[in-house]
């Protein structure tokens, strides 16, 4: 399963970097980027594009959908890391005020920043980044303050913070209404000014952090048998719990600093992993991670080309698809109680 979630990410990226107002052949798009990548050793490849259809392939639509496959990877294995530590289905990345964190340091760098660059690095990520890590800490130290680290107290927690930081955005959306349009634009999720520099931001971080998360995979799966047993067998839940939370936390926050705000993503991929490969999580995080890129670099592929030459918010086009299915798990619970 494995593979075959690979092959259709890998699909999934050649589909993406072809499609669009100019049409790349696909033989020519593989030829191309095989010839960049064993340029180093020597070796040349024929058949690559040329001129305007390489700089179109190389500086435009390729950081574009490696910026989504990373985002996409990156929340459905946040995603699928939550449900398995809150034991809850429905837990998505955007729990412990990741979302809020980083949606207030974004607004707050869009309404006062004098500048919104220093160099080829935008401000807006780096403040998206570092709001959403402020968030889940508060969440976490709130929690741990309130009753340790039971996934309930930490849910509860992040509601509270998450409730807090939103409120706070919305005040100063409120005293700065002539921003309103650049921050609606960030927090709906675009990628359309993705950059080679936003990929090497977000991968060192991404990187880490998907680490972390897939070597936890057996230990979450002896954590969802009950604490006191994964005690008897080595694990120490407190301590799990909160290398997890801290990983998929990261993981959510590198993926926002870049994209803005895109949502069902770490709800609808960790559901269709566990039904292709059922419910152990050393299988569920790597082809969550997989799956989740392919998702969104195919969504990306239908904002930009839905309604072109305009294009869809991301955030749209995963709310179109997540709601719905959302509500079909909601429906579907209902049917088996």
């Amino acid at each position: 399963m494995l593979g075959g979630t690979g092959l259709a990410l890998a699909l999934a990226v050649l589909a993406g970097v072809g499609v669009g107002a100019i049409p790349l052949a696909p033989g020519a798009v593989v030829a191309t980027l095989l010839d960049r990548a064993l340029d180093a050793v020597g070796v040349q490849v024929p058949g690559g594009l040329q001129g305007s259809d390489a700089a179109v392939l190389l500086q435009l639509r390729l950081p574009r959908v490696l910026l989504a496959a990373l985002v996409g990877a990156g929340l459905a294995i946040s995603g699928a890391a939550y449900q398995g530590v809150f034991r809850n289905p429905l837990a998505d990345p955007y729990l412990l005020g990741a979302a809020a964190g980083a949606g207030l340091g974004a607004t707050l760098v869009i309404a006062y920043a004098p500048v919104q660059s220093v160099g080829p690095v935008g401000i807006v990520p780096l403040a998206a980044f570092a709001g959403a890590l402020v968030g889940v800490g508060c969440a976490l130290a709130l929690g741990t303050a309130a009753g340790g680290s039971h996934s309930a107290t930490l849910l509860l927690a992040g509601v509270a913070v998450a409730s807090f930081l939103a409120a706070g955005q919305t005040l100063i959306q409120q005293q700065n209404s002539e921003d309103l349009r650049a921050v609606y634009g960030w927090l709906l999720g675009q990628l359309g000014r993705a950059q080679w520099s936003d990929v090497g931001l977000v991968l060192p971080y991404l990187g880490v952090a998907c680490v972390v998360l897939l070597l936890c995979g057996r230990a979450l799966d002896v954590l969802a048998v009950g604490d006191d047993e994964a005690r008897s067998l080595g694990v120490h839940p407190g301590r799990l719990r909160v290398i997890v939370l801290l990983a998929a936390s990261l993981a959510t926050a590198s993926a926002v600093a870049v994209s803005g705000l895109i949502g069902f993503v770490g709800l609808i991929v960790p559901h269709i992993a566990r039904r292709l490969v059922g419910g152990s999580h050393a299988l569920v995080l790597p082809v969550s991670l997989l799956a989740g890129g392919a998702f969104l670099v195919l969504a990306d592929l239908v904002a930009r080309v839905v309604l072109a030459p305009a294009e869809l918010p991301l955030g749209v086009v995963t709310a179109f698809i997540g709601a719905p299915f959302f509500a079909g798990l909601l429906w579907m619970g209902a049917r088996r109680r």
